[in-house]
């Protein structure tokens, strides 16, 4: 058997790694040189439009794109309502979603998540609230809080509830469903609302993006992990797992949590990657 020249490993040991990122690929993936994501640019600084030339931009984007130059094809971004993202998962309309969904039990039982950043919902109220006497959680008893009703928030809120006003002989707060955390805000601006929850990951960037307009109440008062959705087919459990293997990689090379650093998102970055460990 001919011996292979020193040059010719090299190149081998080079070629390598990309080889065996693309075979973890299912092959109509491979074949079509692409992944079909959906998101909703809505949540900043996990997904939003830049202002200024109004193309996608945020965490979520950046570790999707790093996730296709690793496994080596392109994403095709699909902007999607976050009520429509799992049923265009099922459907095949698209390949995974990336909107900061929070894995939960009731979502495993039609998906499969890889987890790549923790998040927890936070009340928060606005200045002018916080002036009138709304200071701490304690004074959310009784009050109207709002969250968006496409989220485990307001579940999440009725348990915080229970546990922390009705135990306690205080009235319970009236949790309101809005339509997203856009409408929270604006409801909680016009104070149809005196308080709101969104997830802490996104707090700082609403606080230097409005100074002077919101308080956060607390710490927050869940503990989630947030995943990439993959419906439970083989062609899904392989997407999950090149995916995985993709996010490990970045994870080694330092890639990953550049991209928490850069949305000063360290705190929520995962010390590693896994697969349907929500809460």
């Amino acid at each position: 058997m001919p011996t292979l020249s020193r040059s010719l490993i090299a190149a081998l040991a080079i070629a390598l790694p990309a080889a065996v990122s693309a075979q973890e690929l299912p092959a109509r993936i491979k074949s079509a040189g692409k992944i079909v994501v959906a998101t909703q640019p809505n949540y900043p600084p996990i997904i939003f439009k830049d202002p200024a030339t109004n193309t996608l931009t945020g965490l979520d984007i950046e570790i999707g794109e790093a996730i296709a130059a690793e496994l080596g094809v392109r994403i095709e971004w699909q902007e999607t309502a976050f009520a429509q993202m799992l049923p265009s998962l099922q459907t095949g309309r698209v390949d995974m979603v990336m909107a900061g969904m929070s894995d939960n039990a009731a979502r495993r039982e039609t998906v499969d998540f890889v987890n790549y950043f923790s998040s927890g919902a936070q009340f928060y109220t606005i200045t002018a609230l916080a002036a009138a006497g709304i200071k701490t959680t304690d004074d959310l008893c009784g009050k109207s809080v709002g969250a968006s009703r496409s989220t485990t928030w307001p579940a999440a809120m009725e348990t915080w509830s229970k546990e922390n006003c009705v135990a306690k002989g205080k009235p319970t707060i009236t949790v309101v469903g809005t339509e997203g955390s856009v409408d929270a805000r604006t409801q909680l601006k016009t104070q149809r609302l005196q308080a709101a929850v969104q997830g802490s990951e996104t707090m700082p960037y609403f606080l230097k993006l409005e100074p002077n307009t919101y308080v956060p109440l607390g710490t927050p008062f869940t503990d989630v992990r947030a995943g990439i959705p993959f419906v439970k087919t083989p062609e899904g459990n392989q997407l999950r797992d090149a995916v995985k293997g993709a996010l490990d990689r970045l994870k080694t090379k330092g890639t990953y949590d550049a991209i928490f650093v850069k949305y000063g998102l360290q705190a929520s970055a995962l010390p590693k990657i896994t697969v349907n460990e929500g809460k």
